[in-house]
């Protein structure tokens, strides 16, 4: 997982420990948003990359990525994901897929 990410855990777990019942409850609702169900794990973190892109989001990009290569998504499954995000998103996507996921990916070794 990239320096990125990791400081942004971190930091997280410190707002975490200042405010336990809002990130307690924000915990569980990420829990509850993409544990299997009608959708697997694996989609729902590819339509939260999707999002991620299309909100400009560099830590929604970078964690929802790991996440879905954790969940068994290769780089083919990821980029048709963000495909969608130009769709919702429109060059601002673009330019996010090319600055951050590509990059991203590369760094991660992800085929």
């Amino acid at each position: 997982m990239s320096e990125k990410i990791e400081k942004l855990e971190k930091q997280m777990m410190g707002f975490g420990k200042e405010t336990p019942s809002l990130m307690g409850s924000f915990m569980k609702l990420d829990h509850e948003c993409v544990k299997d169900g009608l959708l697997s794990h694996k989609i729902k973190e590819l339509m939260a990359l999707s999002i991620g892109i299309a909100i400009r989001c560099e830590y929604c990009i970078r964690f929802h990525t790991a996440e879905a290569v954790k969940a068994g998504a290769n780089r083919a499954e990821i980029l048709e994901a963000a495909g969608v995000s130009v769709f919702m998103g429109g060059g601002p996507a673009v330019a996010y897929i090319a600055a951050e996921l590509l990059p991203l990916l590369d760094e991660m070794g992800v085929k």
